[in-house]
C-alpha cells in the first residue's frame, strides 16, 4: 500500500540579525518574523572624558565589542547562527571608522553562513523603530500610545502608525520632518540647515560644564526648573527647515554675560537655565511640526531619534494630541537611542521584498533617505 504524504508546506520562520555601529554604541539584535527576541548594546564610556565622541576611540571600541555583542544577542534570543535568514547592518550615515567595523563584520558573517546581506539607512531605522514587535507588550508596542487613554480621538491601540504619517526625527546629528509613505518611501519635508537639536543640547551642556552626553543631564535638570526663567533667540527660517546655530550663539553670549556678573551663576541657576534651553528647543521643533501637519493634513504624528527620549518633547507631543487631535506615536526609551532592533526591523521588511545588498557595497558617512 502506497504511503500518503502531507501536501502542505511548512513555512520557515525568518530570523534577522541586525548590527548597528554608526557612532559610539555597538549593538546587535535578533528578530523572528519581525518580533524582537534580543537587543544587546555596548556603550562606550571612554568619550565622557573628552566631552564628545572621539572617532578613533569609537572604532577601536567597536572592534572589541562587536563579537561579544553579537554572541550575546544570539544566546539571549536562543537562536543558533545556522538559523539566521539574513544579516542586516547600518551602512550609513555615521562615523566612517565606526561604520566600517559593523559593515566588515556583517559581510564576513553573512559570507561565512552563505546568507543574504541587507544594508540599512540609519535614519530609516530610527523611523521604523515604531514597527518593532516587542513580545513584552504586544499588541501595543510603544509607550506613546498611552495618549489613546486621554482622548478617544487619539485612539489607536497598535504601536505602528498607519501610512502615511509624519515623523519628527531628532538626534545628535539630525533634525528632520519626514513624510513616511511606506517603509521604503520617505520624503524629507524639512531639515536642519546647520546644527541638529541634539548637538545644540550637548554643546550647551558642555558650555555649562555639565558633562557629556548633555541630553540626559539637561533633561533631568529641566524637570526641576522654570522654563520661562530665561529667553534665548529663536531662528526665523522659512518653510519647514530648522536652524540651531543661532540658538547656540545666543546661549553662549547670554551665559558669558551672566557669569561675568556672577561667577557662580550657572551653579545657582542651572535648573532654570536647563529648563529654558529645553523649552526653546522644543518650541522650535514643534512650531515647524505643527506647520507640517497643517500643510499635509496628516494627523498621525510620530517622533524618533535620541532626542525623542526628552521629557519636554514627549510632553509637547501629548499636549499637541490633546489640543489638535493628533494621534501620536512615541517609541520606548530603549528604541530612541542607536540600537540594532531598529536596523533589524528594516532588514526584515527588505528581506521580504528580497532587497539584498552586494558584498562590495561600501559604507557612507553621509546619506539621505533613498
Amino acid at each position: 500500500m502506497e504511503e500518503k504524504r502531507s501536501t502542505f508546506n511548512v513555512q520557515r520562520s525568518t530570523y534577522i540579525l541586525g548590527i548597528e555601529s554608526s557612532c559610539d554604541d555597538t549593538s546587535a539584535a535578533v528578530l523572528k518574523d519581525g518580533v524582537l527576541l534580543s537587543n544587546v548594546t555596548a556603550s562606550q564610556a571612554v568619550h565622557e572624558a573628552y566631552g564628545g565622541v572621539v572617532p578613533e576611540l569609537a572604532s577601536r571600541a567597536h572592534q572589541q565589542n562587536v563579537v561579544p555583542v553579537v554572541d550575546q544577542a544570539l544566546k539571549q534570543a536562543g537562536v543558533g547562527k545556522e538559523q539566521l535568514s539574513a544579516v542586516a547592518f547600518t551602512r550609513g550615515p555615521g562615523l566612517m571608522g565606526s561604520l566600517l567595523v559593523g559593515v566588515s563584520f556583517a559581510k564576513g558573517f553573512a559570507r561565512a553562513l552563505g546568507i543574504p546581506l541587507i544594508d540599512v539607512n540609519h535614519l530609516q531605522g530610527h523611523v521604523m523603530a515604531h514597527f518593532i514587535k516587542d513580545p513584552s507588550n504586544l499588541p501595543c508596542s510603544g509607550e506613546a500610545n498611552d495618549a489613546a487613554e486621554t482622548s478617544p480621538k487619539q485612539g489607536r491601540k497598535e504601536g505602528a502608525p498607519p501610512f502615511p504619517f509624519l515623523c519628527l526625527l531628532v538626534s545628535g546629528g539630525n533634525s528632520q520632518i519626514v513624510k513616511v509613505n511606506a517603509y521604503n518611501d520617505m520624503e524629507v519635508l524639512g531639515q536642519t540647515i546647520d546644527d541638529a537639536a541634539g548637538e545644540a543640547i550637548d554643546k550647551c551642556s558642555k558650555v555649562m560644564g555639565l558633562g557629556y552626553p548633555g541630553g540626559p543631564i539637561i533633561d533631568r535638570l529641566a524637570r526641576q526648573g522654570n522654563p520661562k526663567a530665561f529667553t534665548f533667540a529663536e531662528p526665523n527660517i522659512p518653510g519647514l527647515d530648522y536652524s540651531f546655530s543661532g540658538l547656540k550663539t545666543s546661549f553662549l553670549y547670554s551665559l558669558q554675560k551672566w557669569v561675568q556678573e556672577d561667577p557662580d551663576f550657572v551653579e545657582h541657576h542651572k535648573e532654570d537655565i536647563a529648563a529654558s534651553l529645553e523649552w526653546t528647543i522644543v518650541d522650535i521643533l514643534m512650531k515647524k511640526l505643527k506647520k507640517a501637519v497643517k500643510q499635509t493634513g496628516i494627523k498621525h504624528v510620530a517622533v524618533a531619534g535620541g532626542v525623542s527620549a526628552n521629557n519636554g518633547l514627549r510632553n509637547a507631543f501629548h499636549d499637541a494630541a490633546k489640543r489638535y487631535g493628533w494621534t501620536i506615536y512615541i517609541p520606548k526609551f530603549s528604541y530612541t537611542t542607536d540600537n540594532a532592533a531598529m536596523i533589524g526591523i528594516v532588514g526584515y521588511y527588505k528581506y521580504l521584498d528580497k532587497e539584498f545588498c552586494p558584498i562590495d557595497a561600501p559604507a557612507f558617512s553621509k546619506v539621505t533617505f533613498e
